[in-house]
């Protein structure tokens, strides 16, 4: 389609115009000096704002508007800041521009919840220098962070600050495991003091190691030598009454023809049962001592057998390795705790208690009572998330001191930083602001830092800040 336009063209009356002529403009198509009709810059303009250069110029082509990415950064930096509307509440919070290197601070909106602006350090100067030309802030929302402190207490003296809670509780939680740390010693012992509870297994013995009982042996099952004996009767008697002689009986079975001969003369099967029960060994004057040492936990066959031998045993220690072998494979091995680590034991006393597993809860009931210093910690951490959750920041000051009645330096330390910044910590635990939001946009920045792969300037990324929606 061929869109032919027509307009007026103007001379100047005056002479001392070095125009001399000028062209009629047709509102929302031309602009004087202009390549782009207002509508192709609004496209091409927020196709830049979202996608930058290199991006912006591919979906420029596919749409069929050609630009150049340099074309599309122009426009990005030719567009003055939005507006700005009165800012009551402000957040506060850094982000990096190259981790470890160069930082950035980007400033919140909270009740608008908008970026306003983008700093380019995260010194105490810049925060001033904005603050003082923006009177209107009533509420400074920021992390603890020294720099962020004194720049408003410079730039806006008639404001308030509120400390984020959220990083009040972080501080809390590196007091903590300091602690923790200090004391995983007391973990230990407290856990090697108990053994390890291993899960009941079929088969497992459940009684203690005693002398045999009739037809079952030490550990109160039924004797092998007795099973023994009945498949073999039963399968002798069988083959007798299908006429088979001894030796035939024998060969099959491969037993002893004397053993054959035995099964076949008994006159029943409680014969041969009273001889496999009532067997006779050279150990059975020791067996009580045996069993007593055994269930009193002494399982070192060398040390039973010397034992033994004082007490005028005289076979050999493979009698009493033979005789002890199944107790020694029914008997469970002691295994002692393993003591939890420090992060987990954080995270047990940094969590609420009604959201504690009841295996977790009970370990930290048992590191509580080992450990007192733990004890206390663990109640003030209690009590300072009560403080945060009711937003009663009026008990701190109580709260301080009695974490300082306590031995724990390194709550003595975190006392420390918040009575330097004691106002600031009262309004975080009081108020309803916090600094949520501004990491919400602080992860928003960071996305569209990596989208342009670390070439665009602070400008380009702080015009994308504030005009992206």
């Amino acid at each position: 389609m061929v869109v032919e336009l027509v307009v007026r063209r103007f001379r100047c009356l005056n002479g001392a115009c070095s125009a001399v002529t000028f062209a009629e403009q047709v509102e929302g198509l031309t602009m004087p000096h202009a390549r782009k009709t207002p509508l192709l810059r609004s496209v091409l303009l927020s196709i830049a704002c979202a996608l930058a250069g290199r991006p912006g110029a591919r979906l420029a082509a596919l749409l069929g508007m050609r630009a150049a990415k340099d074309t599309l950064l122009q426009l990005l930096r030719s567009v003055p800041d939005p507006p700005q509307a009165p800012v009551r509440v402000l957040g506060v919070d850094d982000f990096a521009l190259r981790k470890g290197d160069s930082y950035a601070t980007v400033l919140v909106d909270l009740e608008a919840r908008r970026p306003v602006d983008v700093l380019p350090s995260r010194e105490a100067d810049p925060l001033a220098a904005w603050l003082a030309g923006h009177p209107e802030v009533e509420i400074i929302c920021r992390d603890r962070a020294g720099a962020y402190a004194e720049g408003a207490r410079t730039g806006a003296p008639q404001a308030v600050q509120v400390a984020d809670g959220w990083h009040l509780w972080r501080n809390v939680a590196e007091a903590v495991e300091k602690t923790v740390g200090s004391h995983h010693g007391c973990i230990r012992s407290a856990f090697a003091a108990s053994p390890a509870a291993e899960p009941a297994r079929a088969g497992d013995a459940t009684q203690p190691f005693g002398p045999p009982a009739g037809m079952h042996d030490c550990l109160g099952r039924p004797r092998r030598l007795v099973a023994r004996t009945k498949e073999r009767y039963a399968a002798v008697q069988e083959r007798l009454a299908e006429g088979k002689s001894l030796t035939a009986i024998s060969q099959e079975l491969r037993l002893d023809h004397s053993t054959v001969r035995r099964f076949a003369r008994a006159t029943g099967i409680d014969e041969l049962l009273v001889n496999a029960a009532n067997r006779q060994s050279i150990l059975d004057e020791y067996k009580p001592h045996l069993h007593q040492r055994w269930n009193e936990g002494c399982h070192d066959i060398p040390r039973l057998h010397r034992e033994l031998q004082e007490l005028g045993f005289r076979g050999g220690i493979q009698t009493v390795r033979r005789y002890l072998r199944h107790a020694k494979r029914h008997t469970p091995p002691v295994t002692l705790r393993p003591a939890p680590r420090p992060r987990r034991v954080v995270r047990w006393i940094m969590t609420d208690p009604a959201r504690l597993r009841a295996d977790d809860a009970q370990e930290l009931k048992e590191i509580r009572a080992a450990c007192p210093h733990l004890d206390a910690a663990a109640r003030h951490v209690r009590d300072f998330a009560g403080m945060l959750q009711d937003r009663r920041g009026d008990l701190l000051p109580d709260w301080m001191n009695r974490v300082i009645a306590d031995d724990l330096p390194a709550l003595h330390s975190l006392i420390a930083g918040l009575r330097r910044d004691q106002d600031a910590v009262v309004a975080g635990l009081s108020s309803p602001w916090s600094s949520g939001q501004v990491e919400g946009q602080v992860t928003r920045v960071k996305l569209l830092k990596r989208a342009g792969y670390g070439r665009a300037k602070l400008d380009l990324l702080r015009i994308r800040v504030l005009l992206r929606p």
